[in-house]
């Protein structure tokens, strides 16, 4: 059991017999009355965000969640297949339930949630390194000012890149938040 103490996030916690992660949490002390825990938290199964507040007593379940190592294999049409690395299982997931799917690369691994033995979600890699397949040139000059500009990667991701990346370079992108981290090499 967690205790309110616990609440972070990304914590995962089964709330009304379904497995939920906290997505933001606050922590409040009024002057007046007890302590809480305001939380928005999102339900891995159906993805629907509702928000509650616990108190400081409360205590919160564990879910029954395990993580598997997958590699990603490839698309068809909107499933997406996984290969279990240790008993090289295949399982579909659909679109809906691969959230950030913009960055899914052939042979990549990721953690696969599975809750009471179904598969409920992934968990990328904190960076994924991607080929920029089409950007505008950076105009010599341009650098001087640090602007960026938008640049579609191998998986049809559009992110936003520095003026300095050309077709072809490799950039490294932060999963969690969408953006480009570094350029890890150039054509």
């Amino acid at each position: 059991m967690y205790t309110t103490s616990d609440i972070r996030r990304g914590l995962k916690i089964e709330f009304k017999g379904q497995p939920y992660q906290v997505i933001e949490f606050l922590h409040v002390k009024p002057g007046k009355g007890q302590a809480f825990v305001r939380t928005k938290l999102k339900n891995l199964i159906t993805g629907a965000v509702l928000e509650h507040t616990f108190r400081t007593s409360d205590r919160i379940p564990r879910p029954s969640l395990e993580e598997r190592e997958m590699q990603f294999l490839y698309k068809e049409d909107e499933h997406y297949c996984f290969m279990d690395l240790e008993t090289y299982d295949q399982i579909f997931l659909d679109a809906e339930q691969i959230e950030k799917r913009e960055f899914l690369k052939e042979n990549i691994v990721v953690k696969m949630l599975f809750y009471n033995e179904k598969p409920v979600g992934i968990e990328l890699p904190k960076t994924v390194d991607l080929e920029v397949i089409k950007t505008e040139p950076g105009v010599k000059g341009d650098t001087a000012t640090g602007g960026s500009k938008p640049a579609t990667l191998e998986t049809e991701a559009v992110i936003q890149v520095p003026l300095f990346i050309n077709e072809g370079d490799i950039v490294r992108v932060d999963t969690r938040t969408s953006e480009y981290v570094e350029r890890v090499s150039s054509k």
